[in-house]
């Protein structure tokens, strides 16, 4: 029980929901046992009915009083037991919306090195499959125990009420029930664990396999990661059978343990009414009683079940609610960013795969300047770009933006401000145009009012012709605006998951597109134009000239056409800066940025012959 601690706080927000159910538990529960004194009244009155008949009175009329009565009873008990069910289970929703909120939230603030360490469909069943069973700890389960506390405080008292002795051997079985509960919870709580994990490895396989399908059909291994999947099926299959199993052991047993206490009830309660220390009346009263303890005792079984699943999910959703972001915003202080940036021997080393991207990197970029990094493939150019945007935090040296630390500046401000065409190109199922207009509410600030982002959907106007006009320009400047008016929707059309619907040049230049929509005060582009050709390329780059006056920009590329007209250029080889300086100067060294631009010419001279 000590994981579910965690959904503590939850019960205290949402605790008169709480005190409510066990209020009309409590009163479901008093309707209910009370009735049953009752059905004793009635048998005992049968019992004389001969003697009643021959004084000349008509018993039926008190038969039917009682059966009246104990219908009346039963509707109030019903009803109340309606309005317990409706404040506990809609609590148990409330807080799984609440919790799923919680772990999505975390989520997103944790940093890019976790998202690499786990896989996306482990991710989401921790949000998904887990919480939900935390959820029927959090409602059934709950519900349950609190109607089998209230339910046995009532009767158990009724009964040692009416006979002592009798209520005890009826409860000799249960301290067995307690111990056997014990033992086969902890089976319980570590099949479902397993069985959770296993659930896990198959979500993790179908989100792969179907984010991949290109590759798989490419290759035609549909019947290979069918096989996989079925191995991962099948041994889930072993997992929860095992599960089911011990569970299906448990509930006979149980099962078995309250027909013994029926058993004590008829013979002893039996001698009792034969020597006249009881009824007849309270021997049925008694197994009635028996009866309405059955299923809170066969519940049990269920319950501990539901409580062990939910402590072995809140285990594994704990982990990462406790896991905390190596990136660490340390003030709520927004600024505007100038764009003076420095690097000051700066090294870096990617903690998963261990590999040093950076040594001793030192360079300066002045206000509303441009800089050119360019180099082989896994030189460093990208971590450059990660690091600038704070997606890492370097290992030594100091970054410095404005005069200031970047571990020093609003995490959030600063990336607010930065407009970056990533490497790697994602693209949301949605609109080409709200995929444009992605990154344009986080641009706004204070002084301008913030611009909504299209909300359009197929057959919808556009909410805003100025919003409208701003994605058009972007799209111009991005060079896609054509390509996206050949479209049948044009900018209605959508682009499926990933982009899957849309060319590797083309998904590039949306991403450009999206990063200077917002009009940030520093630009990168990180190798955005390695997948259109030559003549769009220029025609972006001329663009960009415009768009980079009055900013800071950073471009990332491996093709001198890319870079030869920065205001400075830097040139890293195994993640050291081995050359520095204007494009006619490194020419001129004919060294590392001379080779690159000659091995340039002769791959256009391939693809041209």
């Amino acid at each position: 029980m000590k994981s579910l601690r965690h959904i503590n706080k939850y019960f205290l927000k949402y605790k008169w929901r709480l005190i409510l159910g066990i209020l009309f538990t409590s009163i479901s529960n008093f309707f209910a046992v009370y009735s049953v004194t009752f059905v004793r009244d009635a048998i005992d009155y049968v019992k004389d009915i001969d003697k009643l008949k021959a004084a000349g009175d008509h018993p039926y009329n008190q038969l039917i009083i009682y059966t009246l009565i104990i219908i009346g009873w039963a509707i109030v008990s019903g009803f109340f037991l309606f309005l317990m069910r409706q404040s506990i289970i809609v609590m148990s929703r409330l807080i799984e919306k609440d919790l799923k909120n919680e772990i999505f939230d975390h989520y997103q603030q944790l940093d890019i090195g976790f998202y690499k360490r786990n896989n996306t469909g482990d991710l989401m069943n921790r949000i998904s499959e887990d919480v939900s069973r935390v959820r029927m700890y959090i409602g059934p389960a709950i519900m349950y125990i609190v109607n089998t506390v209230i339910t046995f405080a009532l009767t158990i008292g009724v009964m040692i009420k009416v006979d002592f002795k009798l209520t005890m051997y009826v409860l000799l079985p249960l301290p067995f029930l307690a111990i056997s509960i014990y033992y086969v919870s902890n089976i319980i709580n570590k099949k479902s664990t397993k069985v959770q994990e296993q659930l896990s490895d198959i979500t993790t396989q179908a989100q792969e396999a179907f984010s991949g399908i290109r590759v798989l059909k490419a290759y035609g291994r549909e019947k290979y990661s069918a096989e996989v999947f079925e191995k991962l099926s099948i041994e889930y299959r072993k997992r929860t059978l095992g599960l089911v199993k011990t569970e299906a052991l448990f509930q006979p047993f149980m099962i078995l343990l309250i027909g013994l206490s029926t058993i004590f009830t008829i013979y002893i309660g039996g001698m009792q009414a034969i020597s006249g220390k009881i009824t007849y009346g309270n021997i049925a009263e008694f197994i009635v009683y028996v009866n309405r303890l059955t299923w809170p005792i066969a519940s049990l079984g269920w319950v501990t079940s539901l409580i062990q699943r939910a402590a072995a999910s809140q285990t594994r959703i704990n982990e990462f609610l406790h896991t905390e972001t190596e990136i660490v915003n340390i003030t709520a202080a927004e600024t505007k960013l100038q764009g003076d940036i420095e690097f000051k021997n700066v090294s870096f080393t990617y903690p998963d795969s261990g590999i040093k991207a950076l040594k001793n990197v030192s360079f300066t970029i002045p206000q509303n300047s441009s800089l050119a990094i360019i180099g082989r493939t896994a030189s460093g150019k990208s971590t450059i770009a990660n690091l600038l945007c704070r997606l890492y935090d370097v290992d030594s040296g100091e970054i410095i933006i404005d005069g200031k630390n970047i571990k020093n500046h609003n995490l959030n401000s600063l990336r607010n401000q930065i407009g970056y065409a990533p490497q790697e190109v994602f693209l949301f199922s949605d609109t080409i145009a709200n995929n444009i207009s992605f990154s344009r509410d986080a641009a706004t600030t204070k002084t301008s009012p913030p611009a909504p982002l299209l909300e359009k959907r197929r057959g919808e106007p556009f909410p805003n012709n100025t919003q409208l006009s701003d994605v058009e320009k972007a799209a111009k400047n991005a060079a896609i605006y054509s390509n996206i008016m050949d479209f049948p929707e044009k900018f209605e059309t959508m682009v499926g998951e990933r982009g899957i619907t849309l060319s590797g040049g083309q998904k590039q230049r949306i991403s450009i597109a999206r990063a200077i929509i917002k009009q940030p005060q520093l630009l990168i582009f990180d190798d955005c134009l390695s997948a259109v050709d030559t003549e769009t390329e220029e025609e972006i780059l001329t663009n960009l000239k415009e768009i980079m006056k009055n900013k800071t920009s950073i471009i990332i590329s491996h093709r001198v056409s890319s870079v030869k007209n920065a205001d400075s250029i830097i040139v890293l080889d195994q993640g050291e800066i081995v050359e520095l300086g204007h494009h006619d100067d490194l020419m001129a060294k004919q060294g590392v940025y001379f080779e690159l631009y000659k091995m340039q010419l002769l791959e256009d001279e391939i693809v041209t012959s």
